[in-house]
């Protein structure tokens, strides 16, 4: 009896002793698999932790990347502003250069006009003087000079020798002066007096500057009782230092005595003529 016990508790122990053994096997070939998962797994983890740190530099180079093409961006947005300010600028300035051209050509048309239109009076002036004064007359020449009337008179025609009383045989005369003068009402006339280098006094009159500008004033008198309107005359003397030629001869010195007569638009006149001559080219 004994025996068989012992016999059957032998055999469930081989019986139990070669399951364990079976389980054991199984259960390392579980772990050996299990081992291999994790590496491969620990494999993939390291794999994909490498393309995370490349994929962390990537988008941090790319965002490095995005600020400086922002950085560009706002560059060329203010370069834009800039160049569009300036181009803004430049066609203003543009405009204002054409404009002040067309301005400038206005006023050179303006002036060529008003020029046309005081040469055209200055030719009928010389015209008309040239008709009723006499050019034939050697003693009164008449000439213009950058559009300006000049008319010379020789002394011996106005004056007696040291005087600066007009004779009457010069009334005659200077009445056609002033008839000319007074048609002109937006012309001045400068009466010029010219002297030689003799040496001049009376007691009166210190020297030929007071006799030049007195035989000046005396002709101005003469025309302004003719009907000349004295805010048109002025009186100017130029002694002996505007000679015609030189005084040296008894001729010479005859020829350099005269009174001028210089017919003039006035200034402030002249500007008027600018705008008048404007107006009527344009209908206004």
């Amino acid at each position: 009896m004994n025996k068989i016990y012992t016999l059957l508790l032998s055999t469930s122990i081989v019986l139990v002793s070669c399951g364990t053994k079976k389980e054991l096997v199984a259960a390392q070939e579980k772990l050996k698999n299990t081992e291999n998962l994790l590496n491969t797994a620990t494999v993939k983890l390291n794999s994909c932790l490498s393309d995370k740190a490349v994929a962390n530099a990537s988008l941090s180079a790319l965002k490095d990347q995005l600020a400086d093409l922002r950085k560009t961006n706002d560059a060329l947005i203010t370069s834009t502003k800039e160049i569009t300010l300036l181009t803004a600028k430049g066609a203003d300035n543009l405009e204002k250069t054409l404009e002040s051209l067309q301005e400038r050509d206005s006023k050179i048309n303006r002036l060529q006009d008003a020029i046309s239109k005081k040469d055209s009076v200055t030719l009928a002036i010389v015209s008309s003087l040239k008709k009723s004064v006499g050019i034939d007359d050697p003693d009164i020449e008449i000439n213009v000079e950058k559009g300006v009337v000049f008319i010379s008179i020789a002394d011996k025609l106005l004056f007696k020798s040291g005087s600066f009383i007009v004779t009457e045989k010069a009334k005659s005369v200077l009445a056609k002066v002033a008839k000319v003068i007074s048609d002109k009402p937006n012309f001045e006339a400068m009466i010029e007096g010219h002297t030689d280098s003799q040496s001049y006094s009376n007691g009166i009159l210190v020297d030929n500057w007071d006799l030049s500008v007195k035989r000046s004033t005396s002709i101005i008198r003469e025309l302004q009782i003719m009907g000349v309107n004295p805010a048109q005359l002025i009186a100017a003397g130029r002694s002996s230092y505007v000679p015609l030629t030189d005084n040296d001869t008894a001729l010479g010195r005859a020829k350099n005595r005269r009174t001028r007569v210089v017919v003039m638009p006035k200034i402030d006149q002249f500007y008027e003529m600018i705008e008048s001559e404007m107006k009527a080219l344009s209908g206004q």
